[in-house]
């Protein structure tokens, strides 16, 4: 298993898999699409597994989101809107240095994009991407090396829906930790990793409904990643996943600096 900083999850993973050996590599995959590539090229050149640890697939929130969503309580799905923010410096550490973590969006965004895509099912068509620098940058020891501020995103999608996604380090009215919010055309579905809220609103009645999140299933990522190299089983959290995950948030430091929209290669 790779456990390294972002910047260095390509080289080390692509060497690991070069030597013959199956390899589980940290989210994020890596810090852009590229390095995605190569990975993916290794695994295939070398007949090994590369599985990604997106364990936060089996958080019990999203879990339970996709199984309510099912019923389609909220009608169509018009957008979906994450986020995770504070106001706080980001320190010393190797986190808050942009070549070595690719960004702000990088670390908990896989979280929030996986997210994202298990709630809505459709090719994308763009991103857009915005970000703001410079606040923290004389606070740390990377200054000038110090990731962005804040970050925020807009996927569209095929199907006519759309998603955004912020995170931020200069937020000072942050909502509770994780925050998702689906919306519908006759509803709202909100969440974070604690309780999750059914909004309706029917003949001018506002209707809540609320639960709490049932517990996390992180050891099936083990298990899965076991049963497809003994047994054949169909992995989980394919590479190409990871890598549809860090090419939108690619594209999104890529539009914040172009100034527009961009279309995916991965769709």
């Amino acid at each position: 298993m790779v456990i390294l900083p972002h910047h260095l999850h390509s080289k080390v993973v692509v060497q690991c898999l070069n030597a013959g050996k199956h390899v589980i590599c940290e989210k994020p995959m890596a810090t852009n699409t590229a390095e995605c590539d190569a990975m993916i090229a290794a695994s295939k050149k070398n007949k090994r597994m590369l599985a990604i640890y997106q364990s936060r697939h089996w958080d019990g929130c999203i879990m339970q989101a996709v199984k309510d969503l099912k019923t389609k309580p909220i009608g169509d799905i018009v957008r979906v809107e994450t986020q995770i923010a504070g106001y706080y410096n980001p320190g010393n550490t190797w986190r808050a240095s942009k070549s070595k973590s690719g960004g702000i969006l990088l670390d908990w965004g896989a979280h929030l994009l996986e997210y994202t895509f298990e709630i809505i099912d459709s090719e994308i068509t763009e991103v857009t991407g915005y970000l703001k620098s410079g606040y923290w940058a004389d606070k740390t020891v990377w200054k000038k090396d110090t990731s962005e501020d804040e970050g925020f995103l807009v996927v569209r999608y095929k199907n006519g829906t759309w998603s955004t996604m912020r995170v931020s380090t200069i937020d000072s009215n942050p909502k509770e930790g994780v925050v998702v919010e689906v919306t519908g055309t006759e509803g709202s579905y909100v969440f974070n990793h604690e309780w999750w809220k059914l909004i309706i609103v029917k003949d001018g009645i506002t209707i809540t409904t609320k639960g709490r999140q049932p517990e996390g299933q992180w050891h099936k990522l083990y298990e899965n990643v076991a049963n497809h190299i003994a047994k054949g089983e169909e992995l989980i959290m394919k590479p190409e996943l990871s890598r549809r995950i860090i090419h939108v948030m690619d594209l999104a430091f890529r539009s914040a600096k172009a100034g527009k929209a961009l279309k995916p290669k991965y769709k």
